[in-house]
């Protein structure tokens, strides 16, 4: 290939890194040998090959594969059936030829683990190194080595060698972001007499875009958020970090002019995202002392209230999505959270999760789960609801799932 940096003809020797022909590499070459254990031990002990298949089937008939341990190919170490085959298929120039960087240091090594060589390593016409080792049995083979593969070969390994520091360097990068996301979410939970509740996010991904937060806004008032930005991964990550920032840095103001939070909070993440941003929120407002709940629902999926009779109140969107106008607004609602009320603020992550017929759990089995397990504490209800949906979707998971659940407390 023109301005190729690897020699011509040489990239057969080499790892298919970028290629996008059909792959296609030789399995084996089959060679005979009179004893296929002593023939195993000369291979793996004197030559250091590894084993890769050693199979008797059941008529008693053995078969084994050898290979190098940098090589691609199989050896197959065949048993003659008869001496007259042994005579006539054994101590053969196999014509098969090993490739190495350094044939003098191969040619040293081998020589002291009892390995016959033919000569000791010459430079023949055609350049290069080469000479020639012989089994058990007397089959002969090739070593050699190129100046130029050799030199093609370093390249590579070095280019390998830089490929791995960087998804080393990758990994590290994102094992950080998953450290440093992880202490966005609320590290202690403001006190409230007449609630309990807990949150969690289990992220598909090492960091993901899913939100929760418990904000302290004063006068015994508690907020809880829950958020999902657009996108996936380390982009979404990002957006989430900046929604957080948003909000916690305007929540001053949420008591007294919850409207105008929410406006300031659109507005900076509008201001400091792309175009293509935006997230999904529920903000909840709950007095602590007269049980009183104010929400607004931006574009997020409905809470689900449930009543001590099972009956389910769906707290439903009240305005549109954040980021993607400038000119926004939003509504507000209200109602109670009485003793024995159940709220529940969740991601698509758990209504989303399909099995393996590609039916998805839905908001009708999320309220069911709320209703069977609505007497367990609040951190114990939210594992078992996780659990419940991991046993219905327990392929690799695709979505952050996120959950908040509150439950009025009885009056003491």
């Amino acid at each position: 290939m023109e301005n190729s940096p690897v020699p011509f003809g040489m990239d057969r020797y080499l790892p298919r890194l970028d290629r996008q022909d059909p792959y296609i590499s030789l399995h084996f070459v089959m060679i005979f040998v009179r004893d296929q254990e002593r023939s195993l031990r000369f291979y793996t002990d004197q030559l250091g090959f590894r084993i890769i298949v050693d199979h008797r089937f059941e008529n008693g008939t053995r078969w084994i594969e050898v290979a190098p341990p940098d090589g691609s190919a199989n050896l197959a170490l065949g048993l003659a059936a008869s001496e007259a085959d042994a005579a006539r298929l054994c101590g053969q120039d196999t014509h098969v030829y090993f490739l190495t960087e350094d044939v003098t240091a191969k040619y040293n090594e081998w020589s002291s683990r009892g390995v016959t060589f033919q000569t000791p390593p010459q430079i023949p016409v055609w350049g290069g190194i080469f000479t020639r080792f012989e089994d058990p049995d007397g089959n002969s083979f090739g070593l050699a080595g190129f100046d130029e593969l050799t030199r093609t070969v370093e390249t590579q390994r070095r280019a390998i060698a830089l490929q791995q520091e960087a998804q080393r360097r990758v990994a590290q990068e994102i094992e950080i972001a998953k450290q440093v996301q992880a202490r966005l979410f609320p590290q202690i939970h403001p006190e409230a007499k007449t609630l309990e509740y807990a949150g969690l996010c289990l992220q598909a991904r090492e960091v993901g875009g899913d939100y929760f937060d418990f904000l302290d806004l004063g006068q015994r008032r508690l907020g809880l958020v829950v958020g999902d930005v657009s996108g996936k991964g380390i982009a979404a990550a990002l957006l989430m970090a900046n929604l957080q920032a948003n909000l916690r840095s305007q929540c001053a103001i949420a008591l007294d002019q919850p409207e105008l939070f929410l406006r300031n909070v659109n507005r900076l993440f509008y201001e400091n995202t792309v175009d293509s941003a935006y997230a999904s929120l529920f903000f909840v407002e709950y007095c602590d002392e007269s049980r009183h709940l104010r929400y607004a629902n931006c574009g997020h999926l409905s809470g689900l209230l449930l009543h001590p009779d099972n009956t389910c109140q769906h707290l439903r969107s009240t305005g549109t999505l954040l980021g993607l106008f400038q000119d926004w607004d939003c509504a507000l609602d209200e109602c109670h959270l009485l003793p024995g009320d159940l709220l529940a603020l969740y991601t698509d992550g758990i209504t989303e999760a399909s099995d393996e017929e590609g039916r998805e759990f839905g908001e009708e089995a999320l309220i069911d789960k709320l209703r069977r397990h609505r007497d367990l504490p609040c951190h114990e209800l939210i594992s078992a609801l996780t659990d419940d949906v991991r046993s219905f979707s327990p392929h690799e998971q695709h979505d952050d799932i996120t959950l908040i659940v509150a439950k009025g407390k009885a009056e003491s």
